[in-house]
């Protein structure tokens, strides 16, 4: 892996999901606080995967920001979560060669890949107060 290929990734993946963050609880902790942070991270991040060094260690990277956030904007009642989803069926999934993708579905504990709708119940639950006890989640 080239450095340029290491820096792009931990660019966008990491250091977008920083200054997200930080603009966000900026814009919160002046307004009065409370509120909910929801960064995007992926299973990934949690378990590495072959080939995608800087994108797992930007996704951990990802996981690890969001927990502190968690703990440093809590006294302001901000809470900061991560959802880290598997393997969903994109455009971007629906690409891979199908030895592949039935490899890695066999991988999956439901045995298919998810929805993107599943991915967006999650965080509307976190956005919600229905979750207003749940902070530093991954």
């Amino acid at each position: 892996m080239s450095e340029e290929d290491w820096d792009r990734v931990i660019a966008v993946n990491l250091k977008g999901t920083f200054l997200v963050t930080q603009a966000a609880a900026q814009a919160l902790v002046s307004s009065g606080g409370r509120g909910s942070i929801i960064n995007i991270s992926s299973i990934i991040g949690k378990v590495g995967n072959i080939g995608q060094t800087n994108y797992a260690s930007s996704k951990a990277g990802v996981i690890g920001l969001t927990q502190t956030a968690a703990r440093e904007l809590g006294r302001h009642g901000i809470r900061c979560n991560s959802v880290l989803p598997g393997f969903i069926a994109t455009p971007m999934t629906q690409k891979m060669p199908e030895k592949v993708k039935d490899k890695v579905t066999a991988m999956i504990p439901l045995g298919h890949m998810g929805d993107p709708e599943d991915v967006a119940d999650v965080v509307a639950f976190l956005a919600s107060e229905d979750s207003g006890y749940i902070t530093g989640a991954s």
